[in-house]
């Protein structure tokens, strides 16, 4: 795919050949007792999961498929929680950014159409995807976060080039991937870990947010190693088109 036929991708106009829509999951801050944020999923419209929607993106469709999931987080977002803090999270395909500036374009105007501030938007990038060129990701998270965008480095611990890329990106946030979280209120080797990733994170002033939290365990574990951003579904299962409502529970151990 050349950036000439990226281009032209998002300036046809031509619709994509699947409908979706976008679920919300909660980032809650617990030292607040409040939602930091919330992360958009894509969702199919009759219920399908991200995978049935994912796996019709190709490279025909591929910069167009990123272009409509921003712009359908940020009007779901505008009419769900438009005004505050609370940020909205939007996950991004780093193969899908041919140009930072050209592709940046939609997002700003959807946004500056909604009434939704920019500042308030979160791209998140996964260790898992695929990078055919580290440089250019590289160059993609520098123009957001100078627009003023937050930048977050999703399932960090999955990959192995976690360290690397927070070596090179160093993104405002990176999300604990949860495979490396579960089951560590009893392992001493993952309690371990998380601290080193905390305490490096700290150094680099990038703060850290754990996510797929699922069990009480978990949860204190991990706030003892100094963690205040949680994602889970101890707090809230993600809603389609909609704010899910925070589990009593949950926020009663966050407490």
């Amino acid at each position: 795919m050349t950036e000439r036929s990226g281009c032209g991708q998002c300036r046809s106009g031509e619709p994509l050949p699947f409908a979706f829509t976008m679920a919300f999951h909660p980032i809650v801050d617990i030292e607040r007792n409040e939602v930091w944020g919330y992360e958009a999923l894509v969702r199919g419209t009759e219920g399908q999961g991200a995978g049935y929607i994912l796996g019709q993106v190709n490279d025909d469709n591929r910069y167009r498929f990123d272009q409509a999931c921003r712009t359908k987080a940020i009007e779901l977002a505008g009419g769900l929680f438009p005004a505050g803090d609370v940020r909205l999270s939007i996950n991004f395909l780093p193969n899908a950014v041919y140009e930072p500036a050209a592709c940046i374009r939609a997002t700003l105007e959807a946004a500056r159409r909604i009434g939704f501030s920019h500042r308030r938007i979160m791209f998140e990038f996964t260790e898992n995807e695929r990078m055919t060129d580290v440089a250019h990701v590289q160059r993609i998270v520098a123009d957001y976060r100078q627009r003023g965008f937050l930048t977050a480095l999703d399932d960090f611990g999955a990959g192995y080039a976690g360290l690397g890329l927070l070596a090179r990106f160093q993104p405002d946030l990176i999300k604990l991937d949860m495979e490396l979280i579960r089951g560590i209120a009893d392992s001493p080797a993952r309690r371990a870990i998380v601290s080193g990733v905390i305490g490096i994170a700290r150094t680099l002033g990038v703060a850290v947010i754990a996510e797929g939290i699922e069990t009480e365990g978990e949860l204190s574990a991990l706030r003892e190693a100094g963690i205040t951003l949680f994602q889970g579904y101890l707090f809230a299962r993600p809603a389609v088109a909609a704010l899910p409502e925070l589990s009593p529970a949950g926020m009663q151990q966050a407490a």
